[in-house]
């Protein structure tokens, strides 16, 4: 079982890692101002950190090694995706002033980036950390 420290440090290098990659790109293709998508991705990185400890302790119940199948590592991510979907698909919507529909292809979007991106994160962050572990080292 992984302990807090680790989650959030793995919570934190996740959302600031994407913050970098999502918003210029948000921006770029949706014509919204970079500060408007800058204020809406740090606000949805917040909940999505906060979202990330709970589900990814959850998976850890569920799932308890760090040795995970394809398939185990895209249950993990479309199940944090779609639940932060639920969450994010209002606050969209509302922050950007766009129906629910362009809300909801903004979503996506943000979705299909981070659905590729969690599956890169998480197995190089339990690789490293497989590592460390092995050499005697904690988090």
């Amino acid at each position: 079982m992984r302990s807090w420290k680790e989650r959030m440090t793995h919570s934190l290098l996740f959302e600031l890692g994407g913050l970098m990659l999502v918003t210029p790109l948000a921006s770029l293709m949706s014509g919204h101002a970079i500060s408007d998508i800058g204020a809406l991705a740090l606000g949805l990185a917040t909940l999505a950190m906060l979202w990330n400890l709970v589900w990814n302790r959850l998976f850890d119940r569920w799932v308890p090694t760090r040795r995970r199948s394809f398939l185990q590592r895209l249950a993990q991510a479309l199940g944090f995706e779609s639940g932060l979907l639920v969450m994010t698909l209002p606050v969209v919507a509302w922050w950007l002033e766009v129906s629910w529909i362009e809300a909801l292809w903004l979503d996506l979007g943000f979705i299909l980036f981070f659905l590729c991106y969690a599956m890169v994160f998480n197995t190089a962050f339990d690789a490293i950390m497989r590592r460390r572990l092995a050499q005697g080292g904690v988090l």
